[in-house]
């Protein structure tokens, strides 16, 4: 890959992580009720599936699944079914009020948030389309085409953990001036309703014929 095609390739993939979705929610409800240290772990996972659709891309597969709809409606609405259960949770959180006073509050486990992380990006078959109608325009066919598709799959998800880390250090900066039950409930629903509106713009999502 030439420099300068790179270089417009890092770009896009800046404006690409920037822009607001699910993945952004996750990554900061996760900050927000974790810290960072503990809530990055969601980022871990977002990134895991992201290679995961990068993979499935260049194996040939993301074409197959753009033109089947049945693998994309099953994709599809488990995304919109796992969103909207993040919601239900996030708006039914308990309010921990020795919290408020300064004691530890419950954290998830790393492993349960790197799951969370990847099943809220594996759940968007519109991902693996996105990046099939990307990624093929920076490719050069006279070049080896794996090692393209591993420079670009490490420069998208460099990024995205970047991003991500924006997204989760600015949610967790709020932890600490928590310090009422009402005010954890606001946050908790905001986020609720943030996860539902995620789902509801996933189930109008269809695929391009």
């Amino acid at each position: 890959m030439a420099p300068e095609t790179w270089l417009a390739y890092f770009a896009a993939c800046w404006v690409i992580s920037l822009s607001p979705g699910a993945g952004a929610i996750a990554s900061m409800s996760s900050g927000l009720s974790h810290g960072f240290r503990r809530g990055y772990w969601n980022a871990v996972g977002l990134q895991l599936a992201l290679a995961v659709q990068i993979a499935i891309v260049a194996a040939g597969l993301g074409a197959l699944l753009a033109t089947s709809e049945l693998a994309f409606g099953l994709i599809k609405w488990f995304g919109v079914a796992y969103l909207a259960y993040l919601g239900w949770k996030q708006w039914r959180a308990p309010l921990d009020e020795p919290a408020a006073e300064g004691a530890p509050r419950p954290l998830e486990r790393p492993l349960a948030l790197v799951l969370r992380g990847f099943l809220v990006n594996a759940g968007n078959p519109k991902a693996i389309v996105f990046i099939l109608a990307v990624l093929p325009q920076f490719l050069d066919p006279a070049r080896p085409l794996l090692a393209q598709y591993l420079l670009m799959a490490a420069t998208m998800i460099g990024v995205d953990l970047l991003v991500m880390a924006g997204y989760t250090g600015l949610a967790a900066k709020v932890l600490p001036l928590l310090r009422s039950p009402r005010q954890l409930r606001l946050l908790n629903r905001t986020f609720a309703a943030l996860f539902a509106a995620a789902a509801g713009l996933l189930a109008l999502v269809r695929r391009a014929v």
